[in-house]
């Protein structure tokens, strides 16, 4: 008897990497080991030298086969056995493991807009839907858009196993939102690629697609983020701790550094209008939705609790946007002697 295991893994496309995965049949009681694919084909290698290495890092149930069928995430090597330069998860995993006592956390709050064709689902032919307002947590066919892609999408990631905390509709026609976390640096990251992976799967089968784009609809419509909310163990229990956190994201050129990386397009969505900051100002604040990073009112209230950066599209890579917090806050906590 043998299973089949879906190898997933992030390509080299630019400047917003894309998902791919392919099928390999393992006997049962053995592994899923290293394989290997064609570089030349995701932006990975040129075709003279063409062979890449997967290396399974995290296995879950597949919930689209059933059985004991699985999903594998895979970071890519060079056939040297080095990082291949896509590979953003082993940038990621030194971070990760310098920073591990202060407990890092992440909630990460993917959006996502439906396309039915070339217009977002929910857009009529020729023209637009009435003005946003009742979208968001709405309810009825005439302002929600493709639920049942969102409810069986939720429940495969719940079979899969991954710790999915919410789901909701979003401003925008066609437009939803799924959680993940609280969970540390490498799982909250592992999990959203795998949950993407989910999303873009799940679609097909309703003959609709998926989008991460910032500014799926030009106008007065909003974009699409990954909000992230971050703590640490010293931010759970120290309201100075969260100050410091907030201070240290807009030091020197921290702002500038983080926005580079905080996915392509992030200009077209942080404009200071629709819930957003300027991109190119830094400003936190209490239950403050047009700052950069906002403090929960009920943190200001504990006295402890999390930061939401705001900024963050909804294409970032999360091995990315967690190592870059985690690095900056950590070091901050820690220099402060609040760590």
């Amino acid at each position: 008897m043998a299973y089949k295991a879906e190898y997933i893994w992030i390509d080299g496309t630019e400047p917003t990497a894309k998902l791919r995965s392919k099928t390999k049949i393992i006997a049962d009681g053995v592994e899923p080991g290293t394989w290997g694919f064609d570089g030349s084909s995701t932006n990975q290698a040129e075709g003279r030298s063409s062979d890449r290495v997967l290396e399974p890092v995290a296995t879950y149930p597949d919930p689209i086969r059933g059985g004991a069928h699985l999903l594998v995430l895979c970071e890519v090597f060079n056939i040297d056995g080095t990082p291949h330069e896509s590979n953003a998860r082993a940038l990621l995993r030194p971070v990760a493991d310098r920073f591990a006592a202060q407990q890092p956390l992440f909630g990460i709050e993917q959006e996502y807009t439906f396309f039915q064709g070339s217009r977002p689902l929910g857009f009529p032919d020729g023209g637009y839907p009435a003005p946003q307002g009742g979208y968001y947590c709405g309810v009825g066919a005439d302002e929600i858009y493709g639920r049942g892609v969102v409810e069986k999408h939720l429940d495969n990631c719940l079979a899969a196993g991954l710790t999915i905390s919410g789901i909701n509709a979003e401003v925008m026609p066609g437009q939803w939102e799924f959680q993940v976390g609280p969970l540390s640096p490498l799982e909250v990251a592992d999990q959203l690629w795998i949950a993407r992976w989910l999303l873009h799967r799940t679609a097909e089968d309703f003959g609709i697609s998926a989008t991460l784009e910032p500014k799926p609809a030009r106008g007065d419509w909003n974009g699409a983020g990954a909000h992230t909310n971050f703590s640490t163990g010293a931010m759970r229990e120290n309201y100075a701790a969260i100050i410091e956190a907030c201070e240290s994201l807009g030091r020197g050129d921290k702002p500038l550094k983080h926005i580079r990386s905080y996915g392509a397009g992030v200009e077209a969505r942080l404009t200071g209008a629709h819930e957003t900051a300027p991109w190119s100002e830094y400003s936190y604040g209490v239950s403050d939705r047009g700052a950069s990073v906002r403090i929960p009112w009920q943190v200001e209230i504990d006295k402890k609790g999390y930061i939401e950066d705001r900024r963050p599209n909804a294409n970032v890579d999360p091995y990315t946007v967690t190592r870059l917090i985690v690095d900056t806050c950590c070091t901050a906590l820690e220099a402060a002697d609040l760590a």
